[in-house]
């Protein structure tokens, strides 16, 4: 049933046609002029900017081209890499939800500076520091007696210090004034921002959070700095050059360019002086940076030395190296000399050639992976630096894009290892036929094998030492691969890091953002094997040429090391005497940056002749070749295998191939490839893909407008551009996706170019739209396809989210742009719109009624695709292209003053294009766009204008109808789509664009929108499409004026009227009167017009929360988050910190007071009672009810609510909702009452019905519960049991268990129990469990003491404010309240909200103005208290009371002072205060009674207060009014000292209960303290689980108020009184009220409580009944029902009776399991130390199976604390004490094991295990003697002595220990022992043999006991003692016969026995059975004599027996019979 849902012209579920809101703005101008309500109703002026900031630059000067003139696609590519970036920016985007500081770290800022509240719960000492206090406080009160403390007690309460006395409490000023003043002080000092205080909801990244991309910037991947340090040989004869570079093995490619390094001494160098400059200090690096973006096992760091050539082949030149050692220098002096200078003269003559000489490598993740593992391998030894502090951090694989490693990489990252420094002993001789890459690749795949062929090799023995370790974020002095300096570089000469540039083993997606240019020849091999004449020492010359005059070699090739930056020529390494060498050179270029077809690569091969002969030239040219830079305008790279030429080339050869045959030349071996060579680039202006190069090649010839365009082999005409163009931009799709990322931004610049200004050819204007459109969502999609790891959680590609986001921008938009001239871009643009599309539908012109779907009748079926379905909305008529201007390019006007209009116009055009291309696409284009619709929407709305035109204004139509037709598709996609996460995103991405929309556009247009998807999201009704609907609409809300676009200053006045809205506070509270306030309450039409997103906002919670709407069960938590996120956004807007503002703002959520109230019975349940008292329970009161529900309605909740189980009423179906969300949802209401202006919240509740506001006390009721503070000790405790995810996992899992409403759900709700309040807003019970466990361990540490100080002083200023909060809505209702009629049932239900929140932990603070209120509360209603149901009255005395002992003063006289006025008030009605001294009595017993750290120091404070008020309360004095006050106070005193008593025992569980049994006795005249004691006592027991004694209370309890109730009302179906519980227990007459001095109940306050009812006699028995079932004494339940039946049977309660008898059929099942009851025992205390239990003696009722042992240390451990362990002596026999012989200074306590004892006809009625364990008052326990004394003695002389026992109550009774009032004792004859000991063996012989099942253990068991014994006393020896003689004296006869008649029983049962076992027994123990065998027969002949032997003088009948005078010497139980003889 919705309250507030009536009345309403459209359903929740449909969204309202929203206002014009442009309209509305202009027709209601707001008449404030300034300030911050006038900043609510319009954006503001600065809202969007474009910001242009400068791109971060790493080096210290910008990469651009050093030739002067480019061509136009270099400049393109190089204003792409330097300008700065365009970014749009929402100014205050950041205050919108996405960026709520709720959720961020802010919360910590904001909680700055919140004051302490202080709480009695953290005041409270710890329980045990406590108790130690005490002992002292004991100790000294121990020396008076006893008796003495009342009147000592008066005499302390004179003398003690009362509390401040609250100023002016006395004096009579009206109610208003105090009104006033109340709330003044409540208002003063409010912490502003409620959000601020509750810890933020535990949500993932915010879905409406768009995270900006990152800037895009040069790719990297992990980086690693290499440092050279030294390099040494044996022997230093000649410089050695070394180079550094990576390999991956696996992929065989080269990783990274060579690194070239120079570790020669100086002199060594010297020896190179003729050939070398100056050395440039780029060219003296040491150290180098790699990059490596596939880190893995299969890298190497491979190091190659080469040396001067020299005469002779490598071999011959490395043995020296490997002879001679070091340490030989002395001895071979002469040869080193020699070597040295043969050396000198090599480098003289052939310094500029070099040879290779040895290498090897380092396998790299050796190094990395472990800390000190020696690479065995090259048998490096590897020495540590230092100590290593690890940093282990996560893999920085720079782009996510590229972590798609294979999954055997995964453990490889080069971020965190330990620097190592490596030293290197061995290096390979480099062998001439084997210098290949493929080679190395080999050597290093067998060097990674143990048995390397390597190994066998001789090394060449160095040292080479290097660092490895992980590269610095920004290290100084490193230059780029192009030789820039990288910031920062302090000073230029110091010896610089190189970075290394890297060339990856796979594709790296990252677009260029730096220009580079570099090109790596790597001459391969050659063949002249089949060359004619001399050709060994061949070395290549390499030189890259502008031109083919020998002067045109251009100087720029990068040098080696200790040169020059750059020569103009490059020279290979030399094989000695190879005809065919490999080479492993690398050649690197700079490249200029414009190439022209005489650019080209000329190598030049040489023979050096090493010796010097006489004629014989250095170098002697051997043959030519050349590569042409340029084929057909694209750059030549990749493999080349060339013909050389013998002769130098012939003119202009560089043009053409050398493939080509040229006339007259010679080649080698016929022109054949004898040359290998592979060239790469590696350029970010160079594109390298051919579709790509075509299509920038068009766009520049258009631009440059110069034809014919040579493209590749074709020349292309003017009149075929148009075709050529379209079909390149189609075949963008066939590039590869590496090209086109790389070149991405570029692309897209030219596309969108294309689509704005759509190029003239010909005289006509060609649009391009459609093909770029599609063309670029076919490139979207193949990044979001390829690159799906680069995503955002909204699926955006990073490379396209950076792009819009930073470089997109539309032509000449840019501030620092030229104007275009005729040459620029400008000279051929041409406006769009004059070229729209001929292929445009007409349709598209919808009229703006904004009905697009209901419309429209094709829609409704299903359509087949969504194209046929888009084809239908749109209509298929097209429109006519007559429209359309089409004029030559002449006509555009070009002078400066029309610039501004272009610009707007290009503006405004690019979004409309791309909006029509969109809608008029189909198939796999609009699939695609589709797939990637974020893109576009960011594209168009990215840069819709910035102009300050009228927002209706600035778009046409057609752009607008476009944009409508969009979201129409996107809708119906839903239906059609079956890829949920397609439609995940296209929502998303719709929500984004629409929020977007709102900051540009017409925002009414965009509401309608919002409609229009709202209506066809909801047609569908798909579970999932909900959730995607709250997306949708948390995203739009999170729009940053999102309170302004819900007109907050609007009336809801109805729209049509145009006066303007009154908004000035004042004015606005006066005119709301006028208005019908239920409308700002409600979802009324209005409200949802104006408020429209408000609107939407709680029309979807009120939907979801609504419990007949099954299916959205799990959408409770994202609802609430929603509301919860915009509330806690609002609440920390500086814009809307003023109150008069937030005010404003609240008003937008008025109507969620009563969609909260609605969903009231779904909410967790805080209370833990299961009940929030429900409507039905006010029946009473409010009158509303139908009679024809009867009373069972009512009893049952009330009687529930006192039996205090936790099963609700049928009517409240609790906690479908998580505590967490529950929680959330309250804070939102609680955030409304504090905002809302309170006139408008007095005005609507008192339109709301008596129900309505009581719905609301109960919510008010939930919210204290909720926001209880938990305490210090809690969140220490459980180290904040808010562990958030589990919590979180915990609430989806409970959603999902709890699932539909029904019985699982009450079952599960049920199992959570009451959780106590002590957690508030903890979850349930059943996960409490495992939740403590596994935090305990794992995250006990993770918060500092400091933390959780600070968390509970949040939690405690949370509880404050919401607490005051809810008091202040109190006020509000009370004063609504009293012009009602009916106020007695509001103002009831708002004490109770007072009370229950008295009730919980609360502040100092926050209790000073609940009593306050309270206060004037009962001053204003009186009759409230006193005249109506006094259970309020009995509550608030209690809450009084508490607070009266709280240790925090300021509470205390407040307390005290309240009390005061109660008794004043109560005594100025009647002029006595019986009801108030009534309750205050039975408060103050109670609470004595339960609370455990109850102080009744301070209590002694508060009732001095009160005595000072009584005395110095002048209007009073002459009545006896003061000394009754006094009176009571000294009685109060009275109940306290015993309370000190109490707590001296509170370690003494027996004790305690002696001493409320005491009390209770006390209290006999006094029912209602009777009751009271006997409630705390069943407490008592409860805890302790004593169940049975805790049901006998409730029993004793239900027998009192029967006594009353019969006296008082006479109902033939009620018990009579005490008879009636007979049954139960025969203890309960003691509670009959005959006695004289009992009181009337009818007097004032007497049996007023609430048990004195029959709903509470029946909420007695319940529990009882309960208590008896849970000790499992299933038969006392039955009896208990017996009483309960006929009152529900007189009430007609079904329902009730169903219950019963099915927990009776219950119980009755359970009879027969096995149960065990208490073990008794017999405790004597002896010695004065015990004082009033001296010589006392009890028999304790203990728990079952409890061991002598086990009592026996429990009372000494006890008493020996108490009295000092060596004080206490426990008596270890049972012998009767004889006080005389105890120490007189110690404690004797004697302990003794006691059975039920029942004469034999007692045995008749006792027959059930039950019975003989129920109303048990005779115990007996057995002392063996001998008559000299000892204890045990032989057979014959061994006595026994029974003793019997009799309590004087019987068991189970209130107690559990009851005193023994009477004693017997029997005595038994040795005969009689034995006679007693053969019965019980019989016994034992005979159970285990007939037992049911068999137990063949225990039979054997009993039998070995019998035949098989050879132990002392066994049968045998008992008959040959007993029974070898007849006895002498006659009067053992009887005896002697007895024994003999067991004896025969006795083998008969034997022989049954033995029967029984052999059928049992397996064939293992055939021989244990006949050794039992043999034992029995032996047995029974020694037996047999004696057993036959009959006493004669038995079998004649004797007269005289009757005329025998037995002696009775304590000989008892000889009763003889005559036996007749069973021979």
């Amino acid at each position: 049933v919705c309250l507030f849902l009536l009345g309403r012209m459209v359903p929740l579920t449909e969204a309202v046609e929203p206002v014009d809101f442009e309209e509305y703005l202009i027709t209601h101008p707001p008449i404030v002029e300034s300030g911050p309500l006038r900043d609510l109703i319009e954006f503001p002026p600065d809202d969007i900017e474009v910001i242009y900031t400068p791109r971060e630059c790493r080096t210290v000067v910008q990469a651009v081209p050093e030739d002067g003139d480019t061509d136009p696609h270099v400049r393109d590519c190089v204003r792409s890499y330097t300008e700065d970036w365009a970014v749009v920016n929402r100014k205050y985007h950041k205050l919108g939800t996405g960026f709520n500081p709720n959720t961020l770290d802010k919360q910590k800022e904001r909680q700055k500076g919140l004051p302490k509240q202080v709480f009695e719960a953290d005041e409270m000492p710890d329980s045990s520091s406590y108790q130690d206090d005490q002992v002292s406080f004991f100790s000294i009160r121990k020396i008076i007696n006893l008796n003495d403390v009342w009147a000592c007690s008066i005499f302390d309460l004179k003398n003690s210090l009362p509390d401040a006395l609250l100023p002016h409490l006395l004096d009579r000023a009206p109610n208003e004034e105090i009104d006033r003043h109340n709330e003044d002080q409540r208002k003063a000092n409010r912490h502003r921002e409620l959000f601020a205080l509750h810890p933020a909801l535990d949500e993932e990244e915010p879905v409406e959070r768009h995270c900006v991309p990152e800037v895009p910037k040069e790719h990297f991947g992990q980086r690693l700095l290499v440092k050279c340090l030294s390099l040494k040989f044996e022997i230093e004869i000649e410089p050695i050059f070394a180079s550094l570079a990576l390999y991956d093995v696996k992929e065989k490619k080269k990783i990274s360019e060579n690194f070239f390094f120079d570790l020669n001494s100086e002199p060594t160098k010297a020896m190179l002086r003729p050939h070398i400059q100056t050395a440039a200090i780029s060219t003296l690096a040491r150290s180098a940076i790699f990059s490596i973006t596939y880190p893995s096992q299969d890298v190497f760091l491979v190091i190659k030395l080469e040396k001067v050539l020299q005469q002779g082949d490598i071999g011959e030149c490395a043995e020296p190296y490997m002879v001679f050692k070091e340490s030989d220098a002395a001895k071979n002096k002469e040869k080193l000399e020699k070597l040295r200078s043969q050396s000198e003269q090599f480098c003289q003559r052939l310094g500029r050639y070099r040879m290779p000489f040895a290498w090897t490598a380092i396998h790299l993740m050796n190094i990395v992976n472990s800390a000190g593992s020696l690479e065995r391998d090259t048998e490096l030894e590897m020495k540590r630096k230092g100590s290593w502090s690890e940093r282990r951090n996560s893999s920085i694989m720079g782009r996510r894009s590229l972590e798609r490693t294979t999954s055997g990489d995964e453990s490889c990252s080069l971020t965190g290892f330990r620097p190592a420094t490596l030293t290197i002993t061995n290096f390979f001789k480099q062998e001439g036929d084997r210098l290949s890459d493929e080679d190395l690749y080999k050597f290093l795949a067998d060097m990674r094998r143990p048995s390397s062929v390597l190994r066998r090799l001789r090394p060449i023995t160095a040292q080479l030492k290097l660092d490895i370790s992980p590269a610095p974020e920004n290290p100084h002095y490193c230059l780029t691969p192009d030789l820039l300096q990288v910031k920062p570089y302090p000073d230029s000469r110091v010896r610089p890091t190189r970075e290394i540039l890297e060339f990856p083993a796979r594709d790296v997606y990252v677009p260029n953002t730096i220009y580079r240019n570099l090109l790596y020849v790597n001459p391969q091999s050659l063949n002249f094997a089949n060359r004619q004449g001399s050709a060994r020492n061949i070395t290549v010359k390499v030189q890259f040429m502008n031109g083919e005059d020998p002067s045109n070699a251009m100087p720029v090739i990068f040098g080696k090391s200790s040169c020059a930056d750059f020569y103009k020529e490059a020279y290979t390494a030399v094989v000695y005497h190879n005809r065919s060498p490999d080479f492993h050179d690398e050649i690197k270029i700079k490249l200029p940056a414009s190439l022209s077809d005489h650019h080209h690569i000329l190598f030049t091969f040489y023979h050096v002749s090493c010796q010097q002969k006489q004629n014989t030239p250095l170098e002697t040219p051997v043959g030519y070749t050349w590569i042409p830079m340029l084929q057909n305008g694209r750059l030549r790279t990749g493999h080349f295998c060339l013909p050389v030429s013998l002769e130098k080339p012939p003119q202009s050869y560089s043009v053409l191939s050398p493939d080509v045959p040229l006339p007259g030349m010679k080649w080698v071996d016929n022109h054949r490839g004898v040359f290998n060579v592979e060239v790469v680039a590696v350029s970010t202006i160079h594109t390298q893909d051919q579709y790509l190069d075509k299509f920038f090649a068009l766009v520049h010839a258009l631009d440059e407008h110069m034809f014919p365009v040579r493209i590749g082999d074709m020349r292309i005409m003017e009149n075929n551009l148009e075709t050529e163009l379209k079909s390149s931009i189609a075949a963008l799709n066939s590039s590869q996706l590496e090209p086109i990322v790389r070149f991405l931004h570029l692309l897209l610049d030219k596309l969108v170019l294309l689509v704005v200004r759509p190029p003239v050819i010909a005289g006509q204007i060609v649009n391009l739209g459609q093909a770029c459109f599609e063309v670029m969502a076919s490139i979207v999609n193949r990044l979001h396809k390829y690159l799906d790891t680069s995503q955002d959680m909204h699926g955006r590609n990073s490379l396209l989210s950076s792009y819009i986001h930073y470089v997109f921008r539309l032509p000449s938009t840019d501030p620092n742009s030229p104007s275009p001239g005729p040459g620029g871009l400008g000279g051929s643009v041409h406006y769009a719109t004059m070229a729209r599309s001929a292929v445009r539908p007409a349709s598209l012109n919808l009229n703006r009624s904004r009905s697009l779907s209901n419309s429209n009748p094709d829609i409704s079926g299903t359509p087949t695709s969504p194209d046929d379905e888009v084809r239908s909305i749109i209509g298929s008529k097209v429109r006519s292209s007559s429209g359309f201007m089409n004029a030559p390019s002449s006509t555009l006007p070009h002078d400066k003053n029309n610039l501004h209009l272009r610009d707007t116009d290009i503006f405004g055009l690019f979004h409309e294009e791309l909006a029509l291309q969109w809608v008029v696409s189909s198939g796999s284009v609009r699939e695609g766009a589709l797939q990637q619709a974020w893109f576009f929407f960011e594209l168009m709305v990215r840069k819709q204008n910035l102009d300050k035109s009228p927002r209706k204004n600035r778009f046409p139509e057609r752009f607008m109808d476009d944009i409508t037709a969009l979201v129409s598709t996107i809708a119906v996609v839903k239906t059609v789509k079956e890829d949920l996460e397609l439609v995940e995103r296209l929502n998303m991405s719709l929500a984004f664009f629409l929020n977007d929309l709102l900051s540009v556009m017409d925002r009414g247009f965009v509401f309608s929108l919002i409609r229009a998807y709202w209506k066809q999201l909801y047609a569908l009704q798909n579970p999932t499409l909900e959730s995607l609907r709250l997306d949708f609409l948390r995203i739009v809300c999170s729009h940053e004026h999102y309170v302004t676009l819900n007109l907050p200053c609007s009336l809801l006045t109805p729209p049509a009227s145009p006066s303007p809205s009154v908004s000035s506070s004042s004015g606005f509270s006066t005119h709301v009167q006028d208005q019908k306030i239920a409308n700002m309450f409600e979802l009324s039409v209005p409200f949802r017009e104006q408020h429209y997103l408000a609107g939407l906002v709680l029309s979807e919670l009120s939907v979801i929360l609504d419990p007949d709407n099954e299916g959205m069960f799990g959408l409770h938590k994202k609802v609430v988050s929603v509301v919860h996120n915009l509330l806690s956004s609002h609440d920390s807007d500086p814009r809307y910190a003023d109150p008069e503002v937030k005010a404003r703002v609240a008003m937008l959520y008025l109507p969620l007071i009563g969609i909260v109230m609605e969903a009231l019975p779904q909410l967790h349940d805080f209370t833990g009672t299961g009940d929030i008292f429900s409507m039905k329970q006010r029946k009473s009161t409010s009158g509303e009810e139908t009679e024809g529900e009867g009373n069972s309605m009512i009893s049952q909740t009330v009687a529930m609510a006192i039996a205090g189980t936790s099963t609700a009423s049928p009517i409240r179906q609790h906690g479908s909702f998580s505590a967490e969300s529950s929680r959330s949802l309250l804070i939102c209401l609680l955030w409304v009452l504090k905002n809302a202006d309170e006139l408008v919240l007095q005005k609507w509740f008192t339109d709301l019905s008596v129900s309505q506001l009581n719905r609301l006390l109960d919510l008010l009721y939930l919210c204290v519960s909720c926001f209880e503070y938990k305490g210090k000790k809690a969140f220490e405790r459980m180290n904040s049991l808010t562990f958030k995810k589990s919590k979180d996992m915990k609430a989806k899992l409970e959603e999902a268990i709890l699932g539909s409403i029904g019985a699982r759900q009450e079952m599960v709700r049920r199992s959570r129990g009451p959780s106590g309040s002590a957690f508030g807003s903890q979850e349930n019970l059943r996960w409490r469990k495992d939740m403590t466990h596994w935090r305990q361990n794992s995250e006990k540490m993770d918060k500092t003491r400091a933390e959780l100080e600070h968390e509970a002083l949040i939690d405690g200023n949370l509880a404050t404010e919401a607490n005051l909060i809810i008091l202040d809505t109190l006020e509000i209702i009370v004063q609504t309240a009293s012009v009602t009629e009916s106020k007695e049932s509001i103002l009831g239900g708002v004490l109770k909200v007072l009370l229950h929140s008295m009730a919980c932990n609360q502040s100092a603070l926050y209790l000073q103005h609940c009593f306050a209120t309270q206060r004037a509360l009962v001053s204003k209603f009186p009759e409230l208290l006193f005249e109506e149901e006094t259970e309020q009255c009995a509550d608030l005395c209690l809450r009084l009371l508490r607070s009266c002992s709280s240790s925090i003063s300021t509470i205390r006289s407040h307390a005290s002072a309240s009390l005061y006025l109660l008794m004043r008030q109560n005594f100025e009605i009647g002029n006595n205060f019986a009801r108030v001294k009534m309750q205050v009595t039975m408060s103050l017993s109670s609470l004595v009674g339960t609370s455990q750290n109850f102080n009744e120091e301070f209590l002694r404070r508060s009732l001095k207060t009160i005595l000072t008020y009584a005395e110095e309360d002048l209007e009073l004095r002459e009545t006896t009014f003061p000394d009754q006050v006094q009176d009571l106070v000294f009685n109060l005193h009275m109940i306290l000292s015993d309370t000190v008593k109490m707590k001296e025992h509170q370690e003494d569980p027996e004790m305690l209960i002696d001493l409320m049994y005491r009390i209770a006795k006390g209290y006999q005249t006094s029912p209602d303290l009777r009751l009271t004691w006997l409630q705390n006592m069943a407490g008592k027991h409860s805890e302790r689980n004593n169940h049975a004694e805790a049901a006998q209370c409730l029993v004793h309890s239900a027998a009192l108020v029967a006594e009353y109730l019969s006296m008082l009302e006479d109902r033939k179906y009620l018990p009579v009184g005490c008879v009636t519980f007979q049954n139960i227990s025969s203890n309960v007459l003691e509670e009959s009220a005959v006695s004289d001095d009992v009181v009337s109940p009818d007097e004032e306050g007497i049996c007023s409580g609430k048990y004195f009812t029959e709903i509470g006699l029946v909420g007695l028995l319940e529990q009882a009944a309960a208590s008896f079932s849970m000790a499992g004494m299933y038969e006392a339940v039955n009896e208990v029902y017996k009483v309960l039946i006929p009152v529900h049977e007189a009430n007609r309660d079904a329902k009730k009776l169903a219950t019963i008898h099915g927990k009776l059929q219950e119980a009755f099942g359970k009879i027969d399991g096995k149960r065990m009851f208490g073990t008794y025992f017999r405790v004597g205390f002896y010695g004065t130390k015990f004082g009033d239990l001296d010589e006392q003696e009890f028999v304790y009722k203990e728990p079952a199976i409890t061991k002598l042992a086990e009592i026996s240390h429990r009372l000494e451990g006890f008493y020996g604390e108490r009295f000092g362990e060596d004080q206490v002596e426990v008596i270890k026999d049972s012998n009767p004490v004889d006080k005389c012989k105890l120490d007189p200074n110690k404690a004797f306590i004697q302990i003794t094991y006691v059975e039920p004892y029942f004469d034999t006809y007692e045995m008749k009625d006792r027959i059930t295990y039950f019975d003989k364990n129920y109303n048990l008052r005779r115990f007996v326990y057995c002392t063996p003697f001998t008559l000299d004394g000892r204890a045990h003695g032989d057979l014959h002389e061994q006595f026994k002595r029974k003793t019997i026992l009799t309590t004087s109550h019987a068991f189970p009774y209130i107690k559990t220990r009851i005193n023994i009032i009477h004693k017997e004792e029997i005595i038994s004859t040795p005969i009689e022992v034995a006679i007693e000991d053969m019965q019980k063996k019989t016994q034992e012989l005979a159970f285990a043999t007939h037992q049911d099942p068999a137990d063949a253990k225990m039979l054997q068991m009993v039998l070995q006991g019998s035949v098989g014994t050879t132990v002392n006393q066994g049968p045998l020896e008992v008959a040959q003692v007993f029974l070898s003689e007849i006895p002498s004296d006659p009067k053992l006869y009887r005896h002697h016969n007895k024994l003999r008649l067991c004896f025969k029983d006795f083998t008969k049962r034997c022989e049954d026995a033995l029967r029984k076992n052999k059928s049992l027994i397996g064939p293992d123990q055939k021989e244990y059975q006949r050794e039992l065998e043999r034992n029995y027969h032996r047995l029974k002949e020694a037996l047999q004599p004696l057993i036959n032997r009959k006493i004669p003088q038995l079998y004649k009948p004797v007269l005289q027996v009757n005329s025998h005078r037995w002696d009775q010497a304590g000989f008892l139980s000889l009763c003889l019979y005559v036996s007749e003889s069973r021979d």
